[in-house]
């Protein structure tokens, strides 16, 4: 990527003048947000819909949504419901709950059909960290189908993870019935909603793009939220075993573009790994220490390389399904 010839650089504290906010309703009428960019080529090279991570927000990806628009492509980014500026499913406004991931593999599934009959193919996901998990669990249960999947840094294990899947899910359960199942799993900060004192060192080393996101906080307060509940992490485990079931990763055959990072301290690359070498039709792009879990909003360089990888494989995937 060449930054001499970029123009200006992008404001990524600002929605920019190409996209527009909406919401769209989940099948039993939760209002979830969304943002949109019509891509700048005459006949846009296909769709992207873009799924952020648990906790996270659109906002945090604007430059690369835009980066993808500025390429050609019909650019979607959606919250997930209870995250962001989409509510909340818990006792508090802070904590992030579910009571089981099926609901937002239900979501996903519900919005691909209506988003994939108004955009133009071939049609893409793309998601980091938990919107890369819900991703590949929507693959497995075949409930959506698209020309390629984009995962960054998919959260498919858990960091902490020192036992099979099914013993932590049995021990996280017990933990959860211990008190209230939508309590916080881990702590945060002595001030509800305050970011923890070096949370930086587990998302990039990029300081302004990580006070980036602080900004948003405070200029859209709807967007804080803190830990997840212990029922998130208990159903995150069931969610895991759901996608490492014997033969659920052998009949995916959707073409697959994996980015992980050894230096990952929250999802585990280890069952990255696992994952890719089970998949028929996946490739995995490794990063080591100069990466840490937010690969797209990392430091230039291994931000450009992460979009290289990814332009080419929508370029060449895109090719292959026109010739189809």
């Amino acid at each position: 990527m060449n930054r001499a010839d970029a123009g200006p650089p992008f404001d990524r504290r600002a929605i920019p003048a190409a996209a527009s906010e909406s919401t769209w309703m989940t099948g039993d009428g939760h209002a979830v947000r969304r943002i949109d960019w019509p891509g700048a080529a005459a006949s846009p090279k296909g769709s992207i819909l873009f799924f952020p991570g648990r906790g996270d927000n659109y906002e945090k990806y604007l430059e690369t949504l835009h980066h993808w628009h500025e390429a050609g492509w019909r650019v979607t980014a959606s919250d997930w419901r209870g995250q962001a500026g989409s509510g909340r499913l818990g006792g508090d406004a802070i904590t992030g709950h579910i009571d089981d991931y099926s609901i937002w593999v239900e979501d996903l599934a519900h919005f691909w059909r209506d988003w994939t009959a108004t955009t133009p193919g071939p049609h893409f996901l793309a998601g980091h960290s938990m919107g890369g998990h819900l991703i590949m669990r929507t693959l497995v249960e075949q409930r959506v189908d698209p020309a390629g999947a984009i995962l960054i840094a998919p959260m498919l294990g858990f960091y902490s993870t020192f036992l099979p899947l099914g013993w932590m899910r049995t021990i996280s359960g017990m933990i959860m019935r211990r008190g209230d199942p939508q309590r916080q799993a881990w702590k945060w900060s002595e001030k509800p909603g305050e970011i923890p004192i070096g949370r930086i060192n587990l998302l990039t080393h990029d300081k302004d793009r990580y006070e980036d996101e602080l900004w948003w906080r405070e200029a859209r307060p709807e967007l804080v939220m803190g830990p997840g509940s212990w029922r998130w992490v208990e159903r995150g485990y069931a969610s895991m075993e759901v996608i490492f079931a014997p033969g659920a990763l052998e009949g995916v055959n959707t073409p697959m573009l994996l980015l992980g990072t050894s230096n990952d301290r929250l999802v585990a690359m280890k069952a990255i790994e696992k994952a890719a070498a089970r998949l028929p039709e996946a490739r995995l792009v490794r990063f080591g220490k100069e990466a840490r879990h937010e690969i797209l909003r990392e430091v230039d360089d291994v931000r450009d390389r992460a979009l290289g990888e990814i332009d080419g494989f929508l370029d060449r995937v895109a090719a292959e399904a026109s010739r189809a």
